[in-house]
Parts: structure tokens; C-alpha cells; sequence
């Protein structure tokens, strides 16, 4: 009789159903193949990533086809950033309240749209909107991406397909320099849009013909005094952090102080709706001491990769005469290493659990920042490359483990709560990496200058106490991965996570409030 009513409850139940039916078919070993949703939403995902940092060689003939400075054309990417920083909040709630299919046609329709917005922009104001567009789409593929994971893939085969996802979110951004320098070789900066919209308008396609629904939704009101205030609050932080390097202090002080006064009114406001059972983001997340370590350790390494990210470029092209292309074809091999390792890290993950990749994947990128703190003028390209290629490796070795190992601790109800919080703190960990060693360096250049040392000099000096900060940052990134476990749900480092409310656990919400050891 079983298998009589299997069929007719696959519609309704969709993957999630086959998923909870294969988990108690009498313990029979599952396909490692990895799902189709999770595939075709990983192809999306790169695509838009790419489009992130595909700008980054571009504003140089931007300001002069457009005609507008430097400050104006930096715009293209805060604004980007800044959008994201403002959606990413509220995807918890809309993933929660639309289906897989809808949540991703609106995802790349929206991209869509800001992409041939921008290819065809006569102006700059019309490119900054098609850039602040395709930020808003951007936005809600990467939490869709790890929600619908972490709901169909069953937990002993996380860390392969995690592996999967970190080679697209890694190599993407990675590639996106070099890709818009070679397209810049060719023509236009509209090459850079016209390039990306037909392979976005094929994955489009062959998403909404082939992916299914996972889960339901539940219909719910949204809070809008919370919408205002995430955007407020996180976009103002970003920004501010982003202003940071430029001409004084006072009003980026003064617009971070204001976005952290607008995220506590938005924290405060969603302790108020939990009690309701409707916040906006859920901030439970934030009880479950494996996922907040592990958000801890996240952006501490996206501090980490998106600083050095900023310095190299720097380094490379203005005080080694390297061309845009020449920088991004000298970095690529690290990105792509990153990248193509993230398969295996997860396999390994997956066999030995996540402290013993995450440890030495923490040392590692420690040593690698240590190595960039004696750059100079003479320093051979070779042993550049290789520290670089060091430091992606490292961060690979750790962001597919701590990834799972964070989204893992939360129950299922959480996970679109949780994957928004990891977005939004990407977003301000980008910005904070990015502010930081750019004060950094430029106020110790400032002083040496005034010593009366050469400006080569002093802003070779600037990048060393900077890479030298990151390194003291990646030492508390050690500091937290002997604090992890060795899986998600282990108590003492092994065992399954509790499937009810028992012991170490709240009894209204079902939350695991015990530590990890």
C-alpha cells in the first residue's frame, strides 16, 4: 500500500518529502549524486557572483566613456554592495513565504533585467540604477542556494556538496577580474553586460523548466518599520565603512554610528516580534553557539580574503606597473585553486569531520598574511603567487567546513534565517575588510611621508602594518576553530543532533541551547 500512495504524494511533499522517506527507508545507503535543484541553483549563483567583481577593471574606461571621476565610477561597486547589504535581511522572511520556483524566477528576472539595463545604459545615472538592479536579484540567490541545500542534502553528504557550492561562490569572484580584463581587451565596457545576459537568460530557462519545489510556503505579513530599519541600519554601515581611506574620518565615523544605532533599533524590534513568532530575522540563530562561532570565523576570514583582495591590486599595479590583466591572470591561479579544492575539502569534511580541517585551514591563512608582511618593491612575482595561492587554499580548507558546520546546528525552521545572517554579515565583513586596511595603510603612508620617506616607500611600509593587522585577526580565527566541534550536531564531538526537544534544548522553541565542546 505504500508504494501505491508514493507517487501521488510527490507532487505535494516535492523533494523534501523523497529526502524524509529516503532518511527512514531502513538506513540503505542514499545516491551521493548531487540534487538537481542544488546543481541548477549553484550554476545561477555563480553567474551572478561573477557579475559582482566583473566591474573591478572597468572603471577606468567607465570614467572616461562617461565622463565622470573616479569617486563616481567607485559608486558601480558600493552601490552593488550596498543594495545587497540592504536585501539580504529580509530573504529569511521572503524565502520562507514564496516557493523554490518562485523565489528563483523572481531572483533572475530581476537580474536579468538590471543586466540589459545596463548594457544598453546611454548614461551614467542609468547604469548605477541597472547596477543597484542587479544587486537586488543577486541578493536572494545566495541564501535560496544554502536554504535549499540544507533542507535536501542529508547531513553525512553536506560537506561534499557544500564543497560544490564554495568552488562557485569562490571561483567566481576570483575570475571576475580576469574575465573583464580579457573582455576589455575585445571592446566596450558593454561587452561586460552583453557577455553575462544570454548565458543568465539560459540558466534561467533551464531552471524554471527543470526545478522543483522544496517544502512549502507559509503565508505571513511582513514587517515594514523592520524592512526600513535592516536597510537603514546595514546600508549605512556598509557605506560608511566603505568611506573610510578617503578625505577624513568625521563623516564616516558619523554614518557608521548612525547604521549601528538603526541595527539596534532593528534588533530590539525583532526580540519584540519573536515573542509573536514573526520576526522579519530570526535572531534565535544566534543561541546556537556552533553557528555563532562560526559566523564569528566567517567574516573574520572574509576580512581577511576581501583586505588582501584590495592591497594586491594596489600593490601590484601601482607600485609594480602591472597592468589590470596582468594583476588579474597573477591572483587567478589562487582563486581557482580555491575554487577546484572546495569538492575535495567537503569530501573530507564529510569523512573526518570539521575541527581537523579548520585548524590547520586557520594556521594557514595566518602564515599566508604573515608572508605578505614583508612585500617589497624587489619581491619575486613567483613567491607573490604563492603566497596567494596559500591563503585561497587556506580559506577554502575553512569556509566549506565552517559553512556546514554553522548552518548545520540550526533546525530546518531556521535555515533561511540563518543563510540571510551569513549574506548580510559577508556584505559588512567585505566593507569592514576593505576600510580597515585601507585606513590602515594610508595613515601610516601619511605619517612615514611626513618623516620625510619617499611615497614608494611609505605606502610599501602602510601595506605591511596593514597585511600585519589581518595577521593578528587571523590569529583570533585560530583562537575560535579549536572552539568548533567536529560536527554540527556532536556533543563531545560525535553523535547526531537531537531530532525533539530534550536535553540541552529550550522546550517552547526546540532550540539546542548547549554550548559546543
Amino acid at each position: 500500500m505504500t508504494s501505491t500512495h508514493e507517487p501521488a504524494d510527490e507532487p505535494r511533499g516535492g523533494l523534501k518529502a523523497r529526502a524524509r522517506r529516503q532518511a527512514a527507508d531502513g538506513g540503505r545507503p542514499r545516491s551521493r549524486t548531487t540534487p538537481a535543484v542544488v546543481r541548477l541553483l549553484v550554476l545561477a549563483t555563480f553567474v551572478v557572483i561573477l557579475n559582482e567583481t566583473i566591474m573591478i577593471n572597468a572603471i577606468p574606461r567607465l570614467m572616461s566613456d562617461l565622463d565622470v571621476t573616479e569617486q563616481a565610477a567607485q559608486w558601480l561597486s558600493t552601490a552593488f554592495m550596498l543594495t545587497m547589504a540592504a536585501v539580504i535581511p529580509v530573504t529569511g522572511w521572503f524565502l520562507q513565504r514564496v516557493s523554490t520556483r518562485g523565489a528563483y524566477a523572481t531572483s533572475m528576472v530581476v537580474f536579468l533585467t538590471g543586466t540589459a539595463l545596463a548594457a544598453a545604459a546611454p548614461v551614467f545615472e542609468v547604469l548605477l540604477l541597472a547596477r543597484i538592479v542587479q544587486a537586488a536579484g543577486t541578493a536572494v540567490m545566495m541564501p535560496l542556494l544554502m536554504t535549499t541545500l540544507m533542507t535536501v542534502v542529508p547531513e553525512e553528504d553536506r560537506g561534499r556538496v557544500m564543497g560544490n557550492v564554495t568552488m562557485a561562490i569562490s571561483v567566481a569572484p576570483a575570475m571576475g577580474p580576469a574575465v573583464s580584463g580579457l573582455i576589455l581587451q575585445l571592446g566596450s565596457w558593454r561587452l561586460l553586460f552583453a557577455a553575462v545576459l544570454p548565458i543568465a537568460a539560459l540558466i534561467t530557462w533551464r531552471g524554471l523548466a527543470r526545478l522543483e519545489n522544496v517544502g512549502e510556503p507559509h503565508a505571513g505579513t511582513i514587517d515594514w518599520f523592520s524592512v526600513v530599519a535592516a536597510a537603514a541600519g546595514f546600508g549605512s554601515l556598509v557605506y560608511g565603512l566603505s568611506r573610510f581611506g578617503g578625505d577624513g574620518t568625521a563623516a564616516p565615523t558619523a554614518i557608521v554610528f548612525t547604521g549601528l544605532a538603526a541595527i539596534g533599533v532593528f534588533v530590539l524590534r525583532q526580540l519584540r516580534l519573536q515573542r509573536r513568532g514573526t520576526p522579519l530575522l530570526d535572531l534565535r540563530i544566534l543561541r546556537h553557539t556552533t553557528y555563532a562561532l562560526s559566523l564569528l570565523l566567517m567574516s573574520l576570514g572574509f576580512i581577511a580574503m576581501l583586505g588582501s583582495m584590495m592591497l594586491l591590486p594596489i600593490y601590484l599595479q601601482n607600485l609594480r606597473g602591472l597592468s589590470p590583466l596582468q594583476t588579474g591572470l597573477l591572483v587567478m591561479p589562487g582563486g581557482l585553486a580555491m575554487g577546484l579544492l572546495g569538492p575535495t575539502v567537503g569530501r573530507l569534511f564529510d569523512r573526518f569531520g570539521g575541527r581537523r580541517l579548520v585548524i590547520p585551514g586557520s594556521v594557514g591563512i595566518a602564515l599566508a598574511l604573515l608572508g605578505f608582511t614583508q612585500v617589497s618593491a624587489t619581491m619575486p612575482y613567483w613567491q607573490i603567487l604563492g603566497l596567494h595561492a596559500l591563503l585561497m587554499v587556506a580559506l577554502a580548507t575553512t569556509f566549506t567546513p565552517v559553512f556546514t558546520l554553522g548552518l548545520g546546528a540550526l533546525p530546518a525552521p531556521l535555515y533561511s534565517h540563518g543563510s540571510s545572517m551569513l549574506g548580510t554579515l559577508q556584505q559588512v565583513a567585505a566593507a569592514l575588510g576593505t576600510a580597515l586596511v585601507v585606513t590602515v595603510m594610508t595613515g601610516r603612508a601619511e605619517a612615514r611621508i611626513a618623516d620625510g620617506v619617499t611615497e614608494t616607500l611609505a605606502q610599501l611600509d602602510g601595506m605591511r602594518l596593514a597585511f600585519a593587522v589581518a595577521t593578528l585577526l587571523s590569529a583570533v580565527m585560530v583562537g575560535i576553530a579549536f572552539l568548533l566541534p567536529k560536527r554540527a550536531g556532536s556533543a563531545g564531538g560525535s553523535g547526531p543532533a537531537p531530532s525533539s526537544p530534550g536535553a540541552g534544548e529550550d522546550e517552547a522553541t526546540g532550540l539546542n541551547l548547549e554550548p559546543a565542546r
